[in-house]
């Protein structure tokens, strides 16, 4: 890379994703600029944890047959989600490729570049037992755990309103992914950020942490979201393994020094919630 002298001191980070089966999910519905605004965030998120904030993404769209409306509506979500986060959408590649693909199937993609001072870099050393977990809110999935969500809602017109969710269902799967880049304040006594993606709490607490380090996870202390209930009552499913699939309700965790929890929640212009603490131990989560 040829960096500008200012950047000099700087770390640079990259980070790709897909759309998964959310793709699934919004191509049912005839709706695709949610899916732009997913894959940009989710990116971006992924960065934030490392202490980078975005500097552009490209995208790869690929289905059997381009569909100009929905490529238009794809791009148009990913537009939004970079202005937003002040990044450059620089473009990137869209691929025809019948037989590849089934008819109507299309895969959305994207790589986003950042950069970061190295004295903000996370996480940062004095991780320690005690530190406390602080958790944000998420506002749906965000584009996790769809091919469960697929089986447990098989046959279930995507417009059907379940009491307990206060609308379609289509609108609580759809939510677009959150983007905590300006959530959480520059400067924050932060000493690691999880993103609950793939993998829930089970996988990605412990990839903040060092050896000797263990997460618990006080599972009372949050309102976990109707859809979430839903899911796990419909398709039989145990507490364990939603904590392993799902963010439920909880898609960023900062860790921080039980000194700062305080001054961090006040802040962050939403409600955050003391979800857990760091214990010596393996580098696992623990449900508490």
């Amino acid at each position: 890379w040829v960096v500008p002298r200012s950047l000099s001191r700087c770390w640079r980070f990259g980070s790709s994703a897909g759309a998964g089966c959310s793709a699934g999910a919004a191509a049912a519905a005839g709706r695709f600029e949610s899916l732009g605004h997913d894959i940009v965030n989710h990116c971006i998120n992924d960065i934030l944890v490392q202490g980078a904030r975005p500097l552009f993404f490209l995208d790869y769209v690929a289905s059997d047959r381009l569909v100009p409306d929905r490529v238009a509506e794809l791009v148009s979500g990913m537009a939004a989600a970079c202005r937003a986060a002040g990044c450059a959408l620089l473009g990137g590649e869209t691929a025809e490729m019948p037989g590849v693909y089934a008819s109507g199937e299309f895969d959305v993609a994207g790589t986003i570049i950042g950069v970061a001072e190295r004295g903000a870099l996370l996480p940062r050393p004095g991780l320690q037992a005690g530190d406390v977990l602080v958790g944000l809110r998420s506002n749906g999935p965000h584009t996790n755990g769809y091919s469960l969500i697929r089986r447990v809602f098989e046959g279930v017109p995507l417009d059907t309103v379940f009491p307990e969710l206060g609308g379609p269902l289509v609108d609580a799967l759809l939510a677009p992914h959150r983007s905590y880049l300006h959530v959480i304040p520059p400067g924050a006594p932060i000493k690691a950020l999880a993103h609950l993606t793939g993998g829930g709490f089970i996988e990605n607490i412990p990839r903040a942490l060092p050896e000797g380090l263990g997460a618990v996870v006080w599972r009372s202390t949050w309102p976990v979201p109707p859809l979430f209930s839903l899911i796990q009552q419909r398709g039989s499913v145990d507490e364990a393994e939603m904590f392993r699939v799902f963010n439920l309700g909880i898609g960023m965790v900062a860790i921080v020094a039980p000194g700062d929890a305080a001054a961090l929640r006040a802040g962050i212009a939403e409600e955050t919630f003391v979800i857990g603490e760091l214990a010596a131990g393996a580098r696992t989560v623990t449900l508490a």
